[in-house]
Order: C-alpha cells, then structure tokens, then sequence
C-alpha cells in the first residue's frame, strides 16, 4: 500500500516539478537552477519505480535511500528558490507540502526496511 502511495505521489510531484522548471525558463530565463531541481525533483519517482525491480532487499532499501536523498536536494532548491524570490512564497507554499510528505514517506519507510533487516 505505501509503496503505492509512494508511486503515485512521486510521480504527481515529478509533474509539478517539471511545470515549475519550464516556468523559471519562461518567466524567469533562468536555467541553472530550474535544470537542478528538474533533475532531483523527477529522479524521485524514478528510483522508487527502479527500486520496484531491485534485484535483492539490500539494492531496494539503497535505490530508496538515493530517493531520499534526492528528496532532501529538491527540498533545497525550494528553498533557495523561494528565498531567492524565483517562485513567490504562495508557490512554494503549494508545492513545499509535497516534497515535505515525500521525504517523510521515505524516511518511513527506509526506516522499516532497516528495522526488519
């Protein structure tokens, strides 16, 4: 069921994301840091699908962790964005939410796979 959750909102999230970097290139000519964001805020998705075809426990507890830690790397370029005054803080407002619930589904998780190893 969580590994469903997982799927689905990573996947919505990764949609976002790619909204959000082709509007900081639109609006804001700015490629640098929509390219980062772009790339950590999808590759989410594609490690927890990755991780769904892990050849053994160790390779989908460590696909996950890599997810986790590119949930954290998108949660920063948030932030830098925000601050920076790239995207306005109602925009991070309605997207900080759900890089904040991915990394806590995450941390659940890889927390419950290492419990039971």
């Amino acid at each position: 069921m969580k590994k469903d959750l997982l799927r689905n909102k990573s996947f919505s999230f990764a949609l976002r994301i790619v909204k959000l970097s082709k509007y900081l290139q639109e609006e804001h000519k700015e490629y640098i840091l929509s390219k980062q964001i772009f790339r950590s805020g999808t590759a989410i998705g594609a490690l927890i699908r990755e991780a769904q075809y892990a050849q053994s426990k160790a390779d989908f507890l460590h696909k996950l962790m890599i997810a986790l830690k590119e949930a954290n790397e998108t949660e920063y370029w948030l932030l830098l964005l925000k601050e920076s005054e790239f995207i306005s803080i109602k925009m991070f407002e309605s997207i900080y939410p759900e890089v904040d619930e991915l990394l806590k589904l995450l941390i659940s998780s890889t927390k419950t796979i290492k419990e039971k190893q």
